[in-house]
């Protein structure tokens, strides 16, 4: 059984998100995902959504196998309960997969990193062309 974890963010739920998590899940047989605290996310605005209600809509996708809160603390804490065998990194997070791999190994962590390359190209496949458009619409 070899089981995937997907992380992010997922603020304002879009077609890529789900890109990116089909893809994942295309990898292996399970897939989890983390969803990114709040109080962690340092490179980009706050979400709009709150985590928990994030959490929420990230657990009602078919695809999902269970989505958890990252941790407040340490990226790797969630993954003592998960064990994933493979890392799924979207096409635009930031993670060097090399160094990411590396780091897992360090943290006691055999698990392979693998970039989804593959993204949808549409107008709304971001949160913040989502956000844009909102304030376009209603400016």
């Amino acid at each position: 059984m070899i089981r995937v974890l997907a992380t992010g963010t997922f603020d304002l739920l879009h077609p890529g998100h789900v890109l990116y998590l089909t893809e994942a899940r295309a990898l292996g047989d399970e897939l989890y995902v983390i969803v990114a605290r709040d109080s962690m996310i340092k490179h980009k605005p706050k979400p709009i959504i709150q985590e928990e209600q994030r959490l929420v809509m990230v657990n009602s996708l078919k695809i999902v196998d269970k989505a958890v809160l990252g941790s407040e603390t340490d990226m790797f804490e969630p993954l003592k309960e998960i064990n994933p065998d493979i890392v799924a990194i979207g096409y635009d997070q930031t993670y060097d997969t090399g160094k990411l791999e590396a780091n897992l190994k360090e943290h006691g962590f055999d698990a392979k990193v693998m970039r989804i390359d593959k993204s949808k190209s549409c107008e709304l496949c971001s949160s913040g062309r989502v956000i844009k458009k909102v304030i376009e619409r209603y400016s």
